[in-house]
């Protein structure tokens, strides 16, 4: 009997696991859409702008110097901003992003500073010993643009005075709802697109090309820092629906298992118990 009881007990706790698994499932779900909707709606704006800046920087006069956020340098000083969750149960999406990062790191000459924004990531570069210079957390799940401004000021600042010569951003893509692509790609020093012939549109630009792209550049970083934010978060979200619901039809598995385990335990009970009353009336009778 204590074993039927101790069975029972594991039943009962596996499915209290799967109605909390459930739950959150259903909570990454809805959020989920939201944030697919807010990270794909960035995208079209960053292409665009891209564009501009392309025709900015062709329009740029040879005389005039080059913006600060434009000047390539050779490599040496590296900073990266590691974009990642500050909660976990999202299936392997921290490992992935943590060990693309550190892949990257360990190709770079000389030790790179991070800026990291998530626990996650955070957590994992300060065990790894790596030089963090900024840590934000607590996004949530809806930043707004205003909340990723400071992240963008601080790499502006660095790679403007020059204390830096490259600045990368590693994140995770969102792909679809079941594939996350973790990603590595440089921010600054910002490359124009190469503008197509059958694009080349001659604009006039007030007051002039270069005060226009002056302005520009910086609002491009601070847009793609945040659209940065933005796909990890529509990852994020992904990545634990799919993790839970994971999680709920194993635990749904586990209980099927356990109570045909409760079952044979039941009827072997049952038959041990009649053969203990056969074998009383057999003794009485003789």
């Amino acid at each position: 009997m204590a074993e039927i009881r101790l069975i029972r007990r594991r039943i009962q706790s596996v499915k209290s696991i799967a109605k909390i698994t459930r739950a959150m499932e259903m909570v990454a779900t809805s959020k989920m859409r939201r944030t697919q909707e807010r990270g794909l709606a960035g995208r079209p704006y960053s292409e665009k702008i891209r564009q501009v800046i392309a025709d900015l920087a062709a329009l740029r006069q040879t005389e005039q110097a080059l913006h600060p956020l434009l000047q390539r340098r050779i490599p040496g000083s590296t900073i990266i901003v590691h974009i990642t969750p500050d909660r976990g149960l999202c299936g392997g999406l921290i490992t992935s992003i943590n060990r693309s990062a550190a892949n990257f790191i360990l190709g770079q000459s000389s030790k790179p500073g991070l800026i990291c924004v998530g626990r996650k990531g955070t957590d994992f570069m300060k065990r790894t010993g790596q030089d963090i210079k900024a840590v934000f957390t607590g996004m949530g799940d809806y930043p707004r643009f205003l909340d990723t401004v400071p992240i963008s000021k601080i790499v502006i600042d660095e790679y403007a005075s020059g204390t830096v010569d490259a600045v990368y951003l590693s994140y995770t893509q969102f792909v679809s709802t079941m594939v996350q692509k973790p990603v590595v790609q440089p921010l600054l020093p910002v490359e124009p697109a190469a503008v197509p012939q059958s694009q080349n549109v001659d604009y006039i630009y007030e007051p002039d090309p270069a005060t226009v792209l002056s302005e520009l550049l910086p609002r491009f970083v601070e847009m793609e820092v945040y659209h940065a934010v933005l796909e990890a978060i529509a990852s994020e979200q992904s990545a634990r629906m799919v993790a839970m619901r994971s999680a709920t039809d194993n635990a749904q598995g586990l209980v099927d298992d356990l109570t045909l385990e409760y079952n044979k335990a039941r009827q072997e009970s049952i038959t041990k118990e009649l053969l203990d009353i056969a074998g009383g009336v057999a003794a009485l009778a003789d």
